[in-house]
């Protein structure tokens, strides 16, 4: 009977879960996979490589060119007005690029071009570009002929000075007047103080005229009676 008994409890105790022996793990539940996800990483890879690449390609293709520093005034070369800049290379754009810079100092502007612009061939010419019915007519003028400070840009009046040839029938004294030849005349050329290609006290300008006036305005320079006044708003 005791023999039975004993028997009887071990079979019990079988029965009772069995617990995992110390330092094993539980089995982990299988993981569930998103292939969407995946493969919308891949595909943000993706783009960012390519939009980099992009910039790369993109910066690779500026090209140097030639930018003005000071205002040009038309008939005015750039001199050294200039220096280089990087912009983004456009078959439909005429820039100039800076490695005809040498070339680019001995044309004249057609129009003012103003301190910062980036230039293009259609701005210059390789003369003094006139417009139609214009003339352009060069003086040499003396101090007290001229304002001081005149440039190329400004706009003046020219004047025709000196003796009449009327006399005043009071005193009989010849007096004089001053006759108003052009009421605005545009100096194209100033020579500077740099500009050692012409020695001369006097003063070499150069102005466009309207045709008309041109001969009045050569006639008074040639005897000497011309003088320039500066209109306001210069």
């Amino acid at each position: 009977m005791k023999i039975q008994e004993r028997t009887g409890a071990g079979n019990h105790r079988s029965a009772a879960p069995v617990q995992p022996a110390m330092g094993e793990r539980l089995p982990a539940p299988p993981r569930e996979r998103k292939p969407a996800l995946a493969a919308l990483a891949v595909l943000l890879i993706l783009v960012g490589a390519l939009g980099a690449t992009m910039l790369v390609l993109r910066a690779g293709d500026r090209i140097e060119v030639v930018q003005v520093t000071g205002d040009i005034q038309a008939g005015q070369s750039v001199g050294s007005n200039v220096t280089s800049v990087l912009v983004a290379e456009d078959a439909d754009i005429h820039y100039i690029p800076w490695t005809q810079v040498g070339a680019l100092k001995k044309l004249k502007a057609k129009s003012t071009i103003y301190g910062g612009t980036v230039v293009i061939g259609d701005m210059f010419t390789d003369g003094q570009s006139i417009a139609a019915g214009k003339a352009s007519v060069g003086l040499a003028l003396k101090e007290g002929q001229y304002p001081a400070g005149l440039k190329a840009g400004d706009t003046v009046a020219v004047y025709r000075v000196g003796d009449s040839g009327t006399t005043d029938s009071s005193s009989g004294t010849t007096g004089t007047s001053d006759t108003l030849l052009v009421d605005q005349a545009k100096v194209t050329f100033v020579k500077t103080a740099s500009d050692s290609t012409i020695s001369s006290t006097n003063l070499p300008v150069t102005l466009t005229v309207d045709s008309a006036d041109a001969a009045a305005v050569a006639q008074a320079a040639t005897a000497g009676e011309v003088a320039l006044v500066l209109i306001p708003g210069n």
